[in-house]
């Protein structure tokens, strides 16, 4: 095995590039029997394994040992065959004949008569990067990917293929659709293609229809002597978030969890509860809860103002105001409604106790990507809740975690450069830095796409980078020049150099930028992280 670089990326994670493919799965597993000290994940990729730890610390030591580290030789198990029926009918089909110089139908013929090996996953859960037996149809991304890709599609990109396993946003080239469910977690083995198997992509004999995998449902446990709260209105968009998903990179399932961790935690403690308890994420502070038996909440996040409403058959109590950021208690009958307060954009309700939902891979969040965890919640929902035992003491009223901007009304994120800041050299991590950047409205869970009235980046280097692990808080830039701030629902690996990399310090204040808002990214020395 030989590394060829170390790359900070980000806070806590690092990426690695190595020499070969074979390197690559060496090291893997070589980590994957033996974790380094604070190693929560890795994923693998074509040219690089992407490491996550616990803390700056602990990736700063691991920095020193992967040098020494002994690996063995990558050992090739043999994985089964899967079929894959594919109607060609892709929007790409005639870009790639022609960036191929073949005809459309000698693409098609090119795709079905070779085998295609899984390599790695990544990307999204069930998305496997296929390495033909050629080079014949090995074609650049898209210039600007797809918001939309849908699932089933059938694409190329480099010398991979691969089957998008739902909608998601995509730059690879489609060329044609299947309706096989990539991804079931109803299934023994969740993947229908896994790392080691090979596909044969076979021309579908009638025409398929583009079907989305029944989403896994958590099943409401019988209700618990705690009660609970039942959602009126669920308003734009509410989830169940809690500290996410540790240790499924390589399955291509993101962590996901709270988009602002700052705020889920200060929620928590105000209600007692553990910091990495699951609670009630709402996009746009507009929600409705009514409580099943009495219980004890905290709002914290985006500025609201909560107002409760007597339960009906109460003469005595009228409406009454109460303020977010401290714990408050709401009786059994009576209604919570949260109100847009002005700034921020998302914010967190959590109730005092343990929420019994059956977990899904360990988690209760909802990934809005990958379709894993519970359903977004919905009018008529109900959140079973189990009483604390003693001991677990309501906090005092905390200041607001929301960011401030300066005296021109900006946000200021700070940055490490890389792990690719060489695709766009000295003057492209200065442009980054000095002119402003706008949040576009497509802006979610996924990520921010940034907009400027300045001029985009520019690459300093040509060709293609291979897909790669990128970390939370990624800067990804496509050919457009504009770049995406990854969150808490972004892709386990893309194909676009990341230039710098947010702070996890700064990462909650991003996640409360709304459409509008405008950023200056302010570079930081990856030395003053490392005692974090």
């Amino acid at each position: 095995m030989s590394i060829r670089a170390i790359h900070r990326a980000g806070s806590q994670d690092l990426l690695i590039d190595l020499d070969s493919l074979d390197a690559v799965l060496a090291l893997n597993a070589a980590l994957e029997a033996s974790p380094l000290p604070g190693q929560r994940d890795l994923l693998a990729a074509a040219q690089t394994v992407l490491l996550k730890f616990d803390s700056g610390h602990s990736a700063e030591r691991a920095m020193q040992a992967l040098p020494g580290l002994a690996v063995a030789c990558a050992v090739r198990t043999a994985g089964k065959l899967v079929e894959v029926p594919v109607h060609y009918d892709g929007e790409d089909l005639a870009v790639v004949a022609e960036l191929t110089g073949l005809s459309v139908e000698a693409v098609v013929n090119a795709h079905t008569s070779q085998t295609w090996r899984a390599v790695f996953g990544g990307f999204a859960p069930g998305f496997a990067y296929l390495l033909g037996e050629n080079q014949e149809l090995n074609v650049p991304r898209r210039d600007t990917p797809r918001t939309k890709v849908p699932a089933g599609a059938v694409a190329l990109a480099g010398e991979y293929s691969a089957v998008y396993p739902r909608q998601s946003p995509g730059g690879w080239q489609l060329i044609g659709h299947t309706d096989l469910h990539m991804w079931d977690l109803q299934r023994e083995n969740p993947a229908l293609i896994r790392p080691q198997d090979t596909v044969q992509f076979v021309p579908a004999t009638e025409k398929l229809s583009v079907s989305q995998a029944p989403a896994a449902r958590v099943e409401e446990p019988e209700q618990t002597s705690g009660g609970g709260l039942k959602i009126i209105d669920a308003g734009l968009q509410s989830l169940l978030q809690d500290a996410g998903r540790i240790g499924y990179g390589n399955l291509g399932v993101g962590v996901a969890g709270a988009a602002d961790p700052t705020a889920f935690r200060q929620a928590n403690r105000l209600v007692g509860n553990r910091m990495d308890q699951a609670a009630i994420e709402n996009l746009g502070s507009r929600i409705t809860v009514e409580a099943c038996g009495d219980q004890v909440l905290a709002h914290a996040g985006a500025q609201a103002q909560l107002w409760i409403t007597p339960a009906e058959d109460d003469q005595v109590r009228t409406t009454r105001q109460v303020a977010s950021n401290a714990p408050f208690a709401l009786l059994h009958g009576e209604r919570l409604s949260v109100e847009p307060g002005g700034q921020g954009l998302r914010s967190y309700l959590a109730v005092r106790g343990e929420i019994t939902l059956n977990p899904v891979l360990g988690s209760l969040s909802t990934d809005t990507l990958s379709g894993v965890g519970p359903d977004p919640l919905v009018s008529g929902s109900v959140i079973p809740v189990q009483q604390p035992s003693v001991g677990h003491i309501v906090g005092n009223p905390q200041p607001s975690t929301l960011p401030v901007p300066d005296d021109r009304g900006v946000y200021q994120l700070r940055v490490l450069p890389g792990p690719r800041t060489e695709w766009f050299g000295p003057a492209g991590l200065k442009q980054l830095a000095e002119q402003l950047w706008d949040v576009t409205s497509e802006s979610n869970r996924v990520g921010i796409r940034l907009s400027t009235g300045d001029q985009p980046l520019q690459r300093v280097l040509a060709g293609e980078l291979a897909s790669e692990g990128v970390a939370r808080g990624s800067l990804q830039v496509p050919p457009s020049g504009l770049p995406v701030l990854f969150l808490a629902d972004h892709p386990v690996t893309g194909g676009y150099p990341v230039i710098a990399t947010v702070i996890s310090e700064d990462l909650s204040a991003a996640a409360q930028l709304p459409p509008g808002s405008k950023i200056q990214f302010v570079l930081q020395p990856p030395a003053a992280l490392t005692a974090k």
